[in-house]
């Protein structure tokens, strides 16, 4: 039997149904990986014993000859922002460790049912306030790339969904679960070769999943590839009556919809994504791009989205807005950490958990946040800022008059040295430059890899998408990855 963990989830799927090993044997290659791989910090919590249940039932389904399941052997990981039943959930952060949910999410729950197993909570950006994975409190995740000029610093993977996407660029699962607010799926994606798509915001829903800005989170895949992510976002998606934002729609048969014919589609190319300093490898990746897609058979169109300088800095009042308020609930009353000094009051006891339990960014956020919607500010910063995501939403609507889908870069660069920004927020907060105003938007977007830098690092095309056409995106995603032929992998160093 060759190695199963090189296989992405449809190969593994498909090599289970034929009968060319057993998903327990899927479960020990992918558990033995993930034990030896400590070195990336990509997991914060192992569970092999969910894996090898998820995949003895898959076995035991096969030899009765009932029908199989459309994730049976296929184990995957979780990012650590959803509940799950009996398992340590955190978010990456001290105030709540020792929280066990008695409760398990919705989008896990999905992935149970459809005969997915557990190979344990993946670390990611402290309750997905990051670009890098530098603010978890458990450590930073490592990148399993490698620059090949002879440095050896270690690189950011991305974030908030660097454990996501670490693990499934280092082959320890062949998907992962992540979010995305302003980019959380599709920047960590492109900086390390795979592929994420973020659905349109209600596709997925959020109950069970600890919030950071509600009106932009939503879950999504990460994979090895577009029909992985087609695959694993079909078992995600669906409406949930337990979250008034999901949307009561079927759930389209996007693996079987693909098809990277683009004859008759229309692409439109951005003129304000082309912002000063872009370095030179990023446009002409993006100028390959468009080639690629021109050879498809699309129409390739330039259009305009005026509003785009605004989309940055009115995702850092509203996001930080929201999380202030999300991340109230955490003061030692109900959920994991309390900090209760002698003597202390109930006010002392609240200032002192979240002293101790929020990390440095997660404290600036919510003061940022606070601020904004404080008495005087409110209309000042929030209102206005609310009055641009209005804006920038009908920019998209009017370009989507035009065409069917928009390619852009996904990130200003490839990877950086994990530390080489902490020191500076807003450089940080550059890296979402094109990721945010599609999650302001509401809309689905995908991140496939395109090509190397100079370094020998991997670079990521963004296609977005119209309100719910997630099939469209997949099939401009597919074009690319066809094309572009990326089959780079970091060297096991770990």
């Amino acid at each position: 039997m060759s190695d199963v963990t090189n296989l992405g989830i449809a190969g593994i799927r498909d090599g289970f149904r034929a009968g060319d090993f057993s998903a327990r044997e899927v479960a020990e290659a992918f558990n033995a990986k993930v034990a030896a791989a400590k070195a990336l910090n990509a997991f914060l919590v192992e569970t092999p014993d969910h894996a090898l249940a998820a995949a003895d039932a898959a076995d035991k389904a096969r030899a009765a000859g009932e029908a199989s399941k459309p994730l049976a052997g296929v184990p995957i990981g979780m990012k650590d922002l959803f509940c799950t039943k009996g398992v340590a959930t955190t978010a990456a952060s001290h105030i709540l460790e020792g929280f066990v949910p008695p409760y398990e999410s919705t989008i896990s729950q999905k992935l149970w049912d459809a005969g997915a197993g557990m190979l344990g909570k993946l670390n990611m950006d402290q309750f997905a306030m990051g670009s890098s994975n530098e603010t978890s409190a458990f450590g930073n995740v490592i990148s399993p790339w490698r620059r090949s000029d002879g440095g050896n610093a270690a690189l950011a993977p991305g974030g908030s969904s660097g454990g996501s996407s670490s693990a499934v660029a280092a082959r320890l699962c062949p998907g992962a679960t992540g979010t995305d607010t302003g980019g959380s799926i599709r920047q960590p994606a492109a900086f390390t070769g795979i592929s994420g798509i973020k659905p349109t915001y209600g596709r997925c829903s959020r109950w069970g999943t600890i919030a950071f800005a509600s009106s932009l989170d939503q879950a999504g895949p990460m994979a090895q590839d577009v029909r992985d992510c087609a695959i694993m976002l079909e078992a995600m998606a669906g409406f949930d009556a337990k979250d008034a934002t999901s949307l009561q729609l079927d759930v389209p048969n996007w693996e079987a919809g693909l098809n990277a014919d683009l004859k008759g589609k229309r692409v439109g190319v951005p003129r304000e994504y082309r912002v000063e300093n872009m370095p030179a490898e990023i446009e002409a990746l993006w100028s390959q791009g468009i080639d690629w897609l021109r050879d498809a058979g699309a129409e390739i169109v330039e259009v305009s989205l005026p509003h785009t300088k605004y989309a940055l800095p009115a995702y850092y009042i509203i996001a930080p807005a929201e999380a202030s308020s999300n991340l109230a609930r955490y003061d030692g009353v109900r959920y994991g950490l309390r900090d209760l000094p002698e003597g202390a009051g109930l006010q002392d006891m609240y200032a002192a958990t979240r002293a101790d339990g929020f990390g440095p960014e997660v404290k600036r956020r919510i003061m940022i946040g606070t601020y904004v919607l404080s008495a005087g500010f409110y209309d000042a910063y929030y209102t206005q800022a609310q009055k641009v995501r209005a804006l920038i939403a009908r920019d998209f609507e009017r370009a989507f008059e035009q065409c069917d889908v928009l390619l852009t870069p996904t990130a200003p660069s490839a990877a950086f040295a994990l530390g080489e920004k902490q020191a500076d927020p807003i450089a940080m907060y550059l890296n979402d430059v094109f990721t945010v105003p599609a999650s302001l938007a509401g809309l689905p977007a995908m991140s496939v890899p395109g090509g190397l830098d100079a370094s020998g690092l991997p670079l990521g095309l963004q296609i977005i998408g119209k309100p719910l056409d997630e099939q469209g995106v997949l099939n401009a995603s597919l074009a690319i990855e066809q094309r572009a032929g990326f089959t780079a992998r970091p060297e096991a160093w770990w």
